[in-house]
């Protein structure tokens, strides 16, 4: 028998400018493992090439290993360069559309000559001809200017292209803002128009796609102060989300409003024009494209000016000015994930360039910068580099709390066990774990977990009560859709005043371990969290078990489990409960009648009766062995929760498990060549606008970045197996050997510029 686990990606994809072609062949990797991993699933030999081998490997995950692993990307947060990427890559997951379209289209359509404004091209060669001598210096300063393995030709072509780009208007953006947008809108017409599997999720595993954008004008903030009691200030940053629920109608968004963040996320400064929503507006009344969910659209990606009625006027540029690095999104988006097996949540971050200077800047001169760079750095550069080391601290602290949450489950685990056997005495091994026995066992446990809390019990009951009056106001609030932490603060006060109506005022729980009749009767109507904490820790105690047992004996538990937590999960989300939105809106002070409504559409008897059906099915099916310490983490859980509840106050993540962080970026990945970017890509010439001057510099970036992906990703994979279970460093090599020559098997045909180069892969890789 085989353990399911699934290993969820969640992607950061950073800026960079033209190694956006190079971020297109990594994505365009991982878009290939994700394919492998549904043939796999659903017992399929997937199309040749690389994704071959994926799909062997998690074979072979299987047959040695006794682990049938699934990998899906679920969670996607970009900026400028990798928003455009996280963009197509995720309507890709979405629609079961191909990558394949966008490859051509990068290599012909990521050219100076296409993205340069008709309007402000040179209008012939003598124009600034005086900028010729300007061009030829900014090659050479470039460093490497012609790499040995290109076409000879590619010198003329980069310097001819260079020598339009500089001597294009001056002071106003060279590339075309329509003439971008309507590239963005082919390629997704080119992605729908071509063969289309399914869609790269289970059924009901929502995907969510998170794309920066800057608000140059910005729009106003309201903060809450103590004196004064509030201010307002500008703020900058905007996100725009898209959510594919899985549902059988789901869908991220319309063509022209992803296309437009494309747009937008990209406007890089002075290149670029800012876009607004008039552009997109004339652009697809030309393309004569409807769409209908503008007014939606904009309400909800630009609420501040929606309702001030300056949408229309907003002026957006690049992402990566002020967000490069969006983890915080992909952080926040763990909650409301559902849970059918073993997770294994990576947080991947693609990094094209890392550690990239300004070319402004010389490392080797240890001088006072100068004034043009001082203000260019900190205008630009400066805001792009900066590390993540606040978003590692903080995926970090999440993990260790996690980890001292486990230590002190295990620590306290006897003591529990000997509470619970004292309890219910010999009769509780021997009676078989009926329904009607498990309820009554049940309520007999959290009676005796109360009463030996004591003076602790008081403070749990009260952090449980808030827990569910915060989780009430941020799903009503979620419900409403208004923006402004004035209307969540109104809808706090109001659940409150509700709550303590109905008799929490006068009937809090007690130091003595005691617990109202009406707070029992609140809590079964609302304590979500409460069942889903009990169901994560059963689901942790069976992996505990694992190497104690054939797989086979746990499987019943397991399902039972995932099964029951999933369905919690989906009460959790927000979208189960829309139908109460106009009464969500209407809410001003008398929150009680829409309490009653939520506790309805929550309905959490039923979930709660079916749980327990499927749990003592399980449990009576199991052997002895691996029913008692089962039976005993169910009973046990409120003598754990009074002890952890604390630890998990303010987390909210439904994936409560330790978060792994994985870097692809070409330091990272060198089982062909060392050297990092330097060594390997074309784009990082120029400021990082070297891939536009030349198709040979696309598609060296663009092979490069499918080799670092599958290396990369088969280290990813791979690291998945437990510790005692790891491959040889032989075995992984041969791996990523079969996929190196599969991409250059694939893509020889293609790449016509860099013959020289596979060549000399193909020597490299031995």
């Amino acid at each position: 028998m085989n353990r399911e686990q699934e290993l969820r990606l969640a992607l950061i994809c950073y800026g960079g400018i033209s190694l956006a072609v190079y971020m297109h062949g990594i994505t365009k990797e991982i878009w290939r493992l994700a394919r492998a991993s549904c043939a796999f699933h659903e017992g399929r030999t997937p199309a040749g090439g690389s994704q071959g081998v994926y799909r062997a490997l998690l074979q072979e995950i299987q047959d040695e290993h006794r682990i049938r692993l699934r990998v899906l990307v679920d969670i996607i947060a970009g900026a400028s360069a990798g928003g455009i990427n996280g963009i197509f890559l995720a309507q890709a997951i979405s629609t079961g559309q191909s990558l394949e379209p966008l490859t051509d289209l990068w290599f012909d359509s990521a050219d100076i000559e296409h993205l340069l404004d008709p309007a402000q091209a040179p209008q012939n060669r003598l124009s600034k001809f005086w900028a010729v001598p300007i061009a030829w210096a900014a090659e050479r300063r470039s460093g490497d200017a012609v790499d040995r393995l290109v076409e000879p030709a590619t010198r003329d072509e980069v310097r001819e292209k260079l020598s339009k780009f500089v001597r294009s208007r001056w002071f106003e953006p060279p590339f075309g803002g329509p003439r971008f947008l309507n590239l963005v809108l082919d390629a997704f017409e080119a992605m729908a128009a071509a063969p289309k599997g399914r869609r790269l999720l289970p059924d009901r595993q929502p995907l969510d796609l998170f794309v920066t954008v800057t608000d140059f004008g910005g729009h106003p903030e309201r903060l809450v102060l103590h004196s004064p009691p509030e201010v307002i200030e500008t703020e900058h940053r905007l996100i725009f989300p898209f959510r594919d629920l899985g549902s059988s109608s789901g869908a991220l968004a319309s063509i022209g409003e992803l296309a437009f963040a494309a747009r937008a996320t990209s406007s890089f400064p002075g290149a670029f024009p800012p876009a607004t929503i008039g552009e997109l507006d004339g652009v697809l009344a030309e393309r004569n494209m409807e769409w209908p969910s503008r007014d939606a659209f904009l309400k909800q990606m630009l609420p501040r000016h929606y309702a001030a009625g300056t949408a229309e006027n907003a002026v957006l540029i690049d992402g990566s000015v002020l967000a490069n690095a969006p983890f915080r999104p992909a952080i926040d988006a763990l909650r409301e994930r559902p849970a059918r097996r073993q997770v294994d949540r990576r947080f991947v971050y693609i990094d094209p360039f890392p550690g990239g200077k300004p070319e402004s800047v010389e490392p080797r001169k240890a001088a006072t910068p100068g004034f043009f760079q001082t203000i260019i750095g900190a205008a630009s550069e400066l805001p792009r580099q900066q590390p993540i080391r606040d978003n590692l601290d903080a995926i970090a602290d999440h993990s260790r709390r996690v980890e001292r949450m486990a230590e002190i489950i295990a620590h306290i685990r006897p003591e529990v066990e000997r509470e619970v056997e004292a309890l219910f005495g010999n009769t509780f091994f021997l009676d078989h774990p009926t329904i009607p026995r498990l309820a009554t066992w049940r309520r007999r446990a959290q009676q005796a977990a109360a009463a030996k809390a004591g003076y602790g019990y008081a403070a749990y009951g009260h952090l449980k009560l808030a827990g569910v009056i915060e989780f009430t106001s941020q799903t009503l609030f979620a419900i409403g859709g208004e923006p402004g932490m004035r209307r969540l603060r109104t809808i706090r006060r109001a659940v409150e005043r509700a709550v303590m109506a109905f008799g929490m005022a006068e009937t809090r729980p007690t130091f003595a371990g005691g617990t109202s009749a009406e707070m029992i009767a609140f809590l079964r109507d609302y304590d979500l969290g409460f069942r889903i904490r009990r169901l994560r820790l059963l689901a942790r105690r069976l992996t505990e078990l694992e190497p104690l047992h054939d797989e086979a004996a746990l499987t019943g538990l397991r399902e039972a489990i995932y099964a029951s937590l999933a369905t919690y999960l989906d009460a959790k989300r927000t979208e189960p409960h829309l139908h109460l939105r106009r009464e969500v809106l209407a809410l001003r002070e008398d929150a009680r009648a829409l309490l009653a409504q939520f506790a309805a559409s929550l309905n959490l008897k039923p979930l709660d009766d079916e749980t327990e059906v499927r749990l003592s099915a399980a449990l009576t099916a199991a052997s002895r062995e691996v029913r008692r310490p089962m039976l005993l983490a169910y009973l046990g859980f409120p003598y754990f929760d009074v002890a952890t509840l604390p630890m998990l106050q303010g987390e909210g993540l439904d994936e409560f498990d330790p978060i792994k962080v994985d870097r692809i970026a070409p330091d990272d990945a060198v089982a062909i060549r060392s050297g990092g970017a330097e060594a390997t890509l074309k784009g990082i010439q120029f400021a990082s606008f070297g891939a536009f001057f030349s198709r040979a510099y696309r598609e060296n970036d663009y092979l490069w970045g499918r080799l670092h992906g599958a290396d990369r990703l088969v280290d990813i994979v791979v690291s998945t197996l437990p510790a005692n279970a790891r491959m040889k460093p032989d075995r992984i090599a041969a791996i990523k050997r079969a996929a190196f020559i599969a991409v250059l098997d694939e893509e020889e045909p293609r790449l016509k510029q860099v013959q020289p180069l596979i060549a000399q892969l193909r020597r490299e890789i031995g």
